[in-house]
């Protein structure tokens, strides 16, 4: 059966995103040299980041308050006012950042719009990633947009359903093994791993192998291809 829904994820699959945080956090880890080194400094703000997921939700906000956080622990209460003012400033900016499509993400949904509808299911917060989709200027290729506080198996069936199909009947691309590929799997339905560069730790998790409803990708432009394969003969 070949997916007549087409999901996409948006962060490091449409536009850059993990780039942004990167830059974000070795910004965080110069502010706070005086108190611990770097190495130390990551692994203090991951915990925090994982501890706080399920207050903060993902994206850009919760990664301030958890810079924060770690910044006021680490330093025991010590860190100046003024430093805890350029680490809000600096989660600001992130906020603001000129949202960058991926190379040929413009020319592939065209493409792919004339496949199947295209949704775009996200995590993060309302607010920010309906602002980057706006600022991306590809939101007119989607019939839906699904911001969702987190990716299982439960929210692709719920997700799936909405748009009136079943799991075998719909494809998920992104690139997060642990988000976007594992538990549509799960689900029933088919999955495509666009990679990129950078992976967050907390999305890291090892690719399926020779799964039948399963494809690793080197762009989007490809997954046209894919389901042209699939498509009954």
């Amino acid at each position: 059966m070949q997916p007549s829904i087409i999901g996409l994820d948006a962060d490091d699959t449409l536009w850059h995103n993990e780039t942004v945080f990167r830059f974000t956090h070795d910004r965080f880890n110069e502010l706070l040299s005086d108190f611990a080194d770097p190495a130390t400094l990551d692994a203090e703000l991951a915990a925090c980041e994982k501890r706080n997921l399920d207050t903060y939700g993902y994206g850009a906000k919760g990664f301030t308050l958890s810079m924060l956080e770690t910044a006021l622990n680490v330093s025991k209460r010590k860190i100046p006012a003024e430093t805890l003012n350029e680490i809000l400033m600096a989660g600001r900016e992130m906020m603001r950042h000129p949202v960058d499509p991926l190379p040929g993400v413009e020319d592939a949904l065209e493409t792919l719009a004339g496949r199947g509808r295209l949704v775009l299911v996200t995590k993060g917060d309302l607010f920010h990633q309906e602002s980057k989709l706006a600022a991306s200027g590809l939101g007119s290729f989607f019939s839906g947009v699904e911001i969702v506080s987190e990716k299982n198996v439960e929210t692709y069936q719920r997700v799936f359903a909405r748009y009136g199909t079943s799991p075998d009947a719909a494809i998920m691309a992104g690139n997060s093994v642990r988000s976007d590929v594992l538990p549509v799997l799960e689900a029933g339905g088919f999955a495509a791993l666009v990679p990129y560069p950078l992976v967050w730790e907390h999305e890291a998790a090892d690719a399926p192998e020779n799964h039948p409803r399963f494809r690793e990708l080197s762009c989007l432009g490809d997954l046209p291809g894919w389901l042209d394969e699939l498509r009954p003969h």
